[in-house]
């Protein structure tokens, strides 16, 4: 078992509707996600939402560039990006969390991928590895030690969030059965050998409790 203790954050990315069933950038399953969150996000005393906000026309998306195929690499200048039907644009119902997540005590949304020349997996920092979000000096300065990640996609923001974290120095913890993969390419066998090599945790949310330091 895992206890959770008052000093622990659950990071909830990305459980927007567009990547739910029916949306732009379905994530199979991803709907999946809402019961475990909602079922341990009462083990937390510190509960914060990432949300993908997309301008119209950002260069992540297959539309934004003449001749491109859906889910085809290029190259940019921060890097390998792949290029994304057009999802969780601002201000649409696609970009909106899912209706049941419900989440009303979270006390901090993070919207990430609204620079339009540079997309943002990571909650932490921009998919030029470098610029940052600001998350951590919120974690740092409100004392928050151990990071647990649930949402979409399990093998890609979840699991860039959760490395960034161990790049960090914070504790990282993923709650699998909280999260459902795209599994673009091998994707999915790629983050889990990334996680045992940094030490990120894959849990369960069954494994979950709260630590009798917060009684």
């Amino acid at each position: 078992m895992t206890a959770i203790n008052p000093t622990d954050v659950l990071a909830v990315i990305d459980v927007q509707n567009d990547f739910c069933p029916g949306g732009a950038l379905a994530v199979p399953d991803g709907d999946a996600v809402v019961d475990p969150i909602r079922r341990i996000a009462p083990l937390f005393q510190h509960v914060i939402l990432t949300q993908d906000w997309h301008p119209v026309g950002h260069t992540s998306f297959a539309c934004s560039h003449h001749g491109k195929q859906l889910y085809e690499e290029i190259s940019l200048a921060y890097g390998t990006q792949t290029l994304w039907p057009a999802h969780c644009v601002q201000g649409t119902p696609g970009a909106d969390f899912h209706p049941a997540l419900q989440l009303t005590n979270a006390e901090l949304i993070l919207r990430k991928g609204f620079r339009p020349h540079i997309d943002s997996y990571s909650a932490f920092f921009e998919n030029d590895r470098e610029t940052p979000t600001g998350l951590a000096g919120y974690l740092t300065e409100r004392g928050l030690s151990r990071v647990f990640f649930a949402g979409l996609a399990y093998d890609f923001c979840v699991g860039y969030s959760a490395l960034d974290a161990r790049r960090l120095g914070f504790p990282a913890f993923v709650i699998r059965d909280a999260c459902r993969a795209i599994n673009l390419n091998g994707s999915v066998a790629g983050i889990d050998a990334e996680f045992a090599a940094t030490g990120v945790n894959v849990v369960s949310s069954s494994d979950l409790e709260i630590s009798h330091q917060a009684n």
